[in-house]
């Protein structure tokens, strides 16, 4: 398992890619599940042209750990890697990464899909849109179900 913040631009198909090179499960898995969420131009009908996303150091890595551990348990996953960005994102820049292997396609479906809307919607982050009359912060996220 792998969580880690960044303050730089990521490509999440290069992660996924340098991460499973990396692991010895190779072979035991039939699914491999991939969710990238990455910087849109617009948010509810305003333009935007960049984003801060700010973070609690420390909290945060354990809050995404402790959601990765349960959906290990929770769907007999053989591994997670969650990448996610903080700092100035740039429109088309990737900004969060979920990946989970598993021996079979609805462990691997299913629990990428639970783990990225725990993520957002409990994980301790904040994002400030930058958009033509200045900055704002999100109140809200868009619902994923």
């Amino acid at each position: 398992m792998l969580i880690e913040i960044r303050n730089k631009a990521f490509n999440a198909w290069t992660e996924v890619q340098i991460y499973q090179d990396s692991q010895s499960f190779r072979g035991q898995y039939g699914a491999i599940a991939t969710f990238v969420g990455s910087m849109r131009d617009f948010n509810e009908d305003k333009k935007v042209t960049g984003m801060t996303l700010e973070h609690y150091p420390g909290m945060t890595e354990k809050h995404l750990e402790a959601i990765a551990k349960d959906a290990i348990g929770k769907w007999k996953l053989l591994d997670v890697l969650i990448l996610h960005r903080i700092g100035k994102v740039k429109i088309g820049e990737d900004i969060v990464l979920v990946v989970t292997w598993s021996a079979h396609r609805k462990e691997a479906f299913e629990s990428c899909r639970a783990i990225m809307e725990q993520l957002k919607s409990s994980a301790p982050f904040w994002k400030r849109e930058d958009i033509k009359a200045g900055s704002k912060w999100v109140e809200k996220n868009t619902p994923g179900y």
